[in-house]
């Protein structure tokens, strides 16, 4: 679903905290979410979308026999004042973000290639969120969120899948976004910071051994997105580029501006090394960046981010201060001196290792051993207030699943540019589900129920 945040006021917080904790946001997403199990998707809409090129042949044959469950054949319905909520914490978090307090405060932890200031501000944060019985709770913030591009076109392949639907769909307001503009303005965005009016004529679309990640497929596609608007693009691992006085080179031609998927976050790896070279003397535009993910994705400002105390002392004001202590689980950093204390209490936490990525060292505390508990306890863990995701029902291969789903916002400057779901079983999200993956998220403003 394109969205806009609306960026409210301090004033503003207060009412949407009373309103959110009302419960008059539960009902009829609810009631969608387990009684229609239709199947929205067009898959040859869906084929029609992506076939806008030549090549797009190989595309489609990689979604159709290797990532069979990267697409719901649903779409997910979310309450039109929690999908609000949502943009409200974002805007909240930029807020806390922006003040020089939070930055000396995060970036002493950080990474030291962290703290190279720069004007570019990162294109596609995620902003994470499970549906708690309250509302949403943020779970986590990625700087190097994928989907976005894939889920543009997977909204342009839905269609009403019974009248009930087809009411909620009525009922939006009238237009649509054209979000694929408005990714190729975000990255014309980031290159306007960094160089003004100097022209972009090449792209390079960077993360480790590409031709092997599973959303390869976006890869590509954001590849003849930008050569449509007029701008090169190259899609590699960091290892292929070089950066000398010249600057940033990929096999020899000049490299103006690199999308970072890598989760390499600090450039640390020897492949990386171009990478860390090019960001340190600001011989490219790198986006996202390490000192992106230092202020937003370490899971270390999760603890802070839910300390109430902590943010009054960084000089939050007090409305958003409330917001934030609703809308986060509350984090805190797993000590071996707490051990005794974190074990009792891991039925009701969720483990995650402060500098990691998607679900990988991920756990869920009713799943943990002793062995693995002990192995938490020598790492660098956070343990957040676990927050079950909410349910989406499909019918998979003609018998209803209850299929788990979260929320991912995507994000520039504050503006929230796009809000999708993820269903899946299982402890975290993947795209190994039948009948599971990514799923446009319809907002639900009115009183209609599926029957």
């Amino acid at each position: 679903m394109p969205a806009k945040s609306a960026n409210p006021s301090p004033d503003a917080l207060s009412g949407i905290v009373k309103a959110l904790t009302s419960g008059d946001c539960t009902g009829t997403a609810e009631a969608l979410n387990a009684g229609c199990q239709c199947v929205s998707l067009d898959r040859q809409a869906l084929l029609d979308a992506l076939a806008r090129d030549p090549r797009d042949g190989a595309l489609q044959s990689l979604l159709a026999e290797s990532r069979p469950h990267l697409f719901a054949d649903s779409m997910a319905f979310v309450s039109a004042c929690h999908v609000e909520a949502m943009a409200a914490v974002v805007a909240a978090i930029e807020r806390v973000v922006a003040l020089p307090a939070w930055q000396e405060t995060v970036l002493g932890w950080a990474p030291p290639i962290a703290r190279r200031t720069t004007a570019a501000a990162g294109v596609f944060l995620g902003y994470d969120f499970h549906l708690g019985e309250g509302g949403p709770r943020l779970i986590e913030i990625n700087t190097n969120a994928g989907g976005a591009l894939l889920n543009a076109v997977l909204g342009r392949a839905q269609r009403a899948c019974c009248p009930e639907v087809a009411e909620v769909m009525d009922a939006l307001p009238d237009g649509t976004t054209d979000l694929e503009a408005r990714f190729v303005n975000m990255f014309r965005s980031e290159w306007r910071l960094e160089r003004g009016s100097l022209p972009l004529r090449r792209i390079a679309i960077v993360d480790e051994a590409p031709q092997g990640q599973y959303l390869l497929p976006e890869f590509l596609l954001f590849q003849r997105l930008f050569e449509r608007h007029g701008i090169a693009a190259d899609i590699c691992d960091p290892s292929e580029l070089s950066c000398s006085p010249e600057g940033l080179a990929l096999h020899g031609a000049p490299v103006d501006l690199v999308y970072n998927r890598l989760t390499d976050f600090s450039f640390e790896m020897s492949s990386s090394a171009a990478l860390r070279r090019a960001w340190l003397d600001g011989s490219a535009v790198i986006t996202p960046h390490p000192r992106a993910h230092a202020l937003y994705a370490d899971k270390r400002n999760l603890v802070l981010l839910s300390d109430d105390e902590a943010l009054c002392r960084l000089g939050v004001d007090e409305a958003t201060r409330r917001l934030l202590q609703w809308g986060i689980p509350r984090t805190e950093a797993v000590v071996a001196s707490r051990a005794d204390e974190f074990w009792a209490r891991r039925r009701q936490l969720f483990f995650k290792p402060a500098s990691g990525f998607g679900s990988r060292g991920a756990y869920r505390g009713d799943k943990l051993t002793r062995r693995v508990f002990s192995e938490i306890l020598a790492a660098d863990y956070i343990a957040q207030d676990l927050v079950p995701p909410s349910e989406r029902r499909l019918a998979v291969e003609g018998t209803p699943v209850d299929l788990k789903m979260d929320l991912r916002n995507y994000v520039y400057q504050g503006e929230v540019q796009l809000v999708t779901a993820r269903l899946y079983q299982g402890q975290t999200t993947n795209f190994r589900t039948p009948g599971g993956g990514f799923a446009p998220v319809l907002a639900v403003p009115g009183a209609a129920v599926c029957r």
